[in-house]
């Protein structure tokens, strides 16, 4: 069990280690808003059947969007990974400069 959660909360051991550490941040406060706002619906409406079946749906989906975004980052590849040919750095990029 702990081995899964490290692999999951740990951002030096999760797919997403391969991006800068603010997007990393970004992304894991965004994944952890979801899941919260989740958990908290859910604890909310266990009472109705029709708001559970929907919450289901809801955790179900906040699943796939988690594995979305882990698949994701670890294939995407920025402006660091194709240096120019003449060895400079392309930090340049970002802001639009040629």
């Amino acid at each position: 069990m702990l081995s899964i959660y490290r692999t999951i909360m740990d951002s030096e051991r999760n797919p997403l280690r391969l991006l800068p550490p603010q997007q990393r941040f970004q992304i894991m406060v965004v994944l952890s808003l979801m899941w919260t706002t989740i958990f908290s619906t859910m604890a909310g409406a266990w009472l109705w059947y029709g708001e559970l079946v929907a919450l289901h749906i809801l955790f179900a989906l906040g699943f796939a969007l988690t594995g979305a975004t882990f698949f994701t980052s670890t294939r995407t590849a920025s402006y660091r990974d194709h240096p120019k040919s003449d060895g400079t750095a392309r930090y340049d990029d970002v802001w639009g400069a040629v």
